[in-house]
């Protein structure tokens, strides 16, 4: 459990302590014995890193992310984001999410000095 006010508190750990209390499946009741709290943790690390699309990762799992495929992935994404705005700009008010890839990763990043790469830069990359 988190301690509230304590400011030593791990934030990645304080963050992955709430995803796994939001989830579903969390159960209501403690767990009778060792092995089943250990299946349970099995199955929500799992689901966590190969299904739940992180946020802060531009929404691709961690696998994808530590496998080297995030950035074909936001490359495609970015490609038909483009392309939808063109297609039908009236249901865009502002420009397409930003889908360029980060090196690093921040709970609480640093607003960007610069504005993400748009649609009308896709042709210099």
């Amino acid at each position: 459990m988190s301690r509230p006010s304590v400011s030593n508190d791990n934030p990645y750990s304080e963050a992955l302590f709430k995803t796994l209390k939001y989830r579903p499946e969390y159960p209501l009741q403690p767990f009778s014995t060792l092995a089943e709290a250990r299946a349970w943790v099995t199955d929500f690390v799992a689901w966590y890193n190969l299904e739940h699309r992180h946020s802060s990762i531009h929404f691709v799992t961690p696998e994808q992310r530590h496998n080297g495929q995030d950035q074909a992935i936001l490359n495609v994404r970015k490609v038909t984001y483009c392309a939808a705005k063109e297609a039908n700009p009236k249901r865009w008010s502002k420009d397409i999410r930003n889908w360029e890839w980060r090196a690093e990763v921040f709970l609480n990043p640093d607003k960007p000095s610069t504005p993400p790469a748009n649609c009308t830069s896709m042709s210099a990359h």
